[in-house]
């Protein structure tokens, strides 16, 4: 079947897609950035590169981390990081639905796609 696969444009040098959004969830879940990393086969550099671009494109932490020491550190998602991986879960949803009709076409016309028809 086919799918969308969405990338929105929020301003230049500024994009936010599948991958920074799995990132956040990932986070969200394991309670810190290596763990989350380590959960998407990620190196902590490359999650915390993204986690900071994030950061800088909204102007705002999307992301919270505590640091480490008796009690350890961890990360958390904030209001804003929620409500981002909320917002772009919505728009993919919405999407989605929308080109459903259109993906079903184009997946008939492709023989790769395991939906072919002949017709």
């Amino acid at each position: 079947m086919a799918r969308l696969s969405i990338r929105v444009d929020l301003g230049p040098g500024h994009r936010l897609g599948p991958g920074k959004v799995r990132l956040l969830e990932a986070i969200a879940e394991h309670g810190s950035i290596s763990a989350g990393a380590r959960a998407l086969g990620m190196s902590y550099r490359r999650a915390w590169m993204l986690v900071e671009a994030m950061n800088r494109g909204f102007g705002a932490a999307l992301v919270e981390s505590q640091a480490g020491g008796r009690a350890g550190g961890g990360a958390r998602l904030s209001d804003l990081g929620t409500e981002v991986a909320a917002a772009y879960r919505a728009v993919e949803r919405a999407a989605e639905e929308a080109a459903a009709p259109a993906l079903r076409r184009l997946a008939a016309l492709c023989p790769e796609s395991g939906a072919h028809t002949k017709t």
